[in-house]
């Protein structure tokens, strides 16, 4: 990374009709190109509702290689608009062996590489182990029209040895493809707080890396349709955009709304990432001769 260059973040709602947001998502590439941005990223799981807020084994259906039809039709729009697109996919390797992945593809339409979500939840509504097996790639970063970029996923968010590790691979600039919300039952009391560890947590992999830090969600409150033969209806998740995207030291430079659809556009500045190290410089002083143990779930047979 040398030259300064704008992020779009395509911030949006997803139905069940996979080719309908398939085709939303290319437009909102051209869109975001034609605004500027040299790197589009799209939210997790973008052709579809987020299935896994039950356990159901006929959403296997929405599964497809890579490549396949969703990294094609992204490489053409990538290629016909001359942006790095960041791109989210339902990977199905082989039958029975399924990851939550992305698909970096450069200016020029070709694949940089594949990055399978590493850190994978299980939670009330994120039913996620039920389908997804956990990323074998580690962590790497791409070479791409822009310069060295990383991407995570959602739930790897939470974790700062994964963003470390990107960044210790080279990568200036992370995206975060998310899918996250409210339980509507939980908003009223939790959903502030909730909100603002996830905006913090993000912001800390930013200052604690001197990289930026991109993030998008989707938007609207999803209930899945009933299975066949069953009644009632869930009560969903209201996921809460707040696309943002972090500077350096950590400083929201630009911020989408909580509901709305729209492209987040933000400038990222080499030069930025070089002074806030320089001044900052947290890779200089880590103690890489004292962190045994980090490999390690849990150090409780050591002595104190």
């Amino acid at each position: 990374m040398n030259e300064k260059f704008v992020v779009g973040l395509v911030q949006m709602a997803c139905s069940a009709d996979a080719a309908a947001n398939l085709d939303r998502a290319i437009s909102r590439v051209r869109e975001a190109a034609q605004s500027g941005a040299r790197v589009v990223c799209l939210p997790e799981l973008f052709r579809s509702q987020y299935f896994c807020q039950r356990e159901d084994a006929a959403f296997f259906d929405l599964a497809e290689p890579v490549p396949g039809a969703t990294t094609n039709a992204l490489a053409a729009a990538a290629r016909q608009s001359g942006v790095v697109v960041v791109a989210p996919v339902f990977e199905r390797r082989a039958a029975g062996l399924y990851h939550n992945s992305v698909v970096v593809l450069d200016a020029d339409g070709e694949a940089r590489g594949l990055y399978r979500k590493m850190h994978i939840p299980d939670d009330p509504c994120y039913y996620e182990k039920f389908y997804f097996t956990p990323g074998d790639l580690g962590f790497p970063a791409f070479d791409t029209a822009v310069g060295r970029i990383g991407s995570l996923i959602c739930w790897d968010q939470w974790y700062p040895e994964a963003a470390r590790l990107e960044c210790l691979r080279g990568a200036g600039l992370l995206f975060y493809p998310t899918a996250i919300g409210w339980h509507p039952h939980e908003k009223q009391t939790y959903g502030a707080a909730q909100r603002d560890a996830w905006r913090t947590i993000q912001r800390s992999h930013a200052i604690a890396n001197g990289v930026y830090v991109a993030v998008v969600n989707r938007v609207g409150h999803e209930k899945l349709k009933p299975p066949d033969g069953s009644t009632g209806e869930s009560p969903g998740i209201e996921f809460w955009g707040s696309a943002f995207v972090a500077d350096p030291f950590g400083v929201v430079v630009a911020e989408a709304s909580i509901d709305g659809e729209e492209i987040l556009l933000a400038e990222v500045d080499p030069q930025r990432i070089e002074a806030v190290r320089r001044n900052w410089p947290f890779l200089r002083d880590r103690r890489v001769d004292s962190y045994a143990g980090l490999e390690r779930r849990f150090l409780d047979d050591e002595a104190p």
